[in-house]
């Protein structure tokens, strides 16, 4: 269960823990459609670079601080382009397009997973 206790909503019933190098080297690539989110797990935060290579849709993408509380939004997030975060993150969420929109996610609220 992915949900934003924040704003008391739900993100997803069944994202996908990413742990592995390779896991995180591949993300989305290939994919035409989020069908489940990608949650990300780094062992510490960090300045994240993500590569939308090969990622065939346009994405959402929240960063997440150790305590689980957003640090930083991007949405609609374009195939064939990079990002570089401006804060430091531990955990990277994947998700749908207009996914952050949709469940009213800011700055500051706290995720569960």
């Amino acid at each position: 269960m992915l949900k934003n206790t924040s704003r008391e909503t739900t993100l997803s019933s069944h994202p996908i823990l990413i742990q592995s190098i390779l896991g995180k080297a591949k993300g989305l690539m290939f994919c035409t459609r989020v069908i489940n989110p990608l949650i990300f797990v780094f062992s510490r935060e960090r300045a994240i670079s993500l590569h939308m290579m090969f990622v065939l849709c346009t994405i959402d993408v929240m960063l997440l601080d150790s305590n689980k509380r957003v640090v930083e939004l991007k949405k609609s997030l374009r195939p064939f382009t990079l990002y570089n975060s401006r804060k430091r993150a531990r955990y990277v969420i994947e998700l749908a397009e207009g996914e952050i929109a949709r469940s009213m996610t800011r700055t500051g609220d706290k995720i569960y997973f």
